[in-house]
């Protein structure tokens, strides 16, 4: 036996308390965690709704979200910031920190370690809605989807 083969499979023990083999990319993947592994995720919404609309308003870099959303919902904020920052440009506007407060947040669990949230945004001129999908993975959330209404 190589050395190779020895470190190609370990043995590490799942959550029903049974031993298993997992090969490397088991090993070294995205572990699923338990809700209660998991932090409060309020906190975590609020602090997410309030980064998200600052990017899109221009007043906010997006690589500070890059560690707590997946790469496709980075993507999709992507093209969304570009689009903004291309509709404020034909206005002739500059970017600013927007004016909000962000409401209140409604959770919903439909999976352990999986949250579905909408969190509520006030503006002056009108009310938003930011919808947010988190999964826990590593002991940590990332947000899987996110959509601005």
């Amino acid at each position: 036996m190589t050395a190779r083969d020895a470190i190609g499979v370990r043995t590490a023990v799942n959550r029903s308390s049974s031993a298993r083999l997992l090969s490397d990319d088991e090993f070294f993947a995205r572990q699923p965690a338990r809700r209660t592994e998991l932090p409060d995720p309020e906190p975590l919404l609020r602090s997410l709704t309030h980064c998200i609309i600052e990017a899109l308003a221009g007043a906010r870099d997006l690589e500070q979200l890059a560690r707590w959303v997946d790469d496709d919902v980075y993507r999709n904020l992507s093209k969304r910031v570009v689009l903004a920052a291309r509709a404020r440009r034909a206005k002739g506007q500059s970017p600013q920190r927007p004016a909000f407060t962000v409401g209140r947040v409604h959770l919903h669990e439909p999976a352990d370690g999986v949250i579905e949230a909408v969190v509520m945004v006030h503006q002056r001129a009108r009310s938003r809605a930011v919808a947010i999908r988190i999964e826990g993975f590593d002991q940590r959330w990332r947000a899987s989807s996110i959509g601005v209404l």
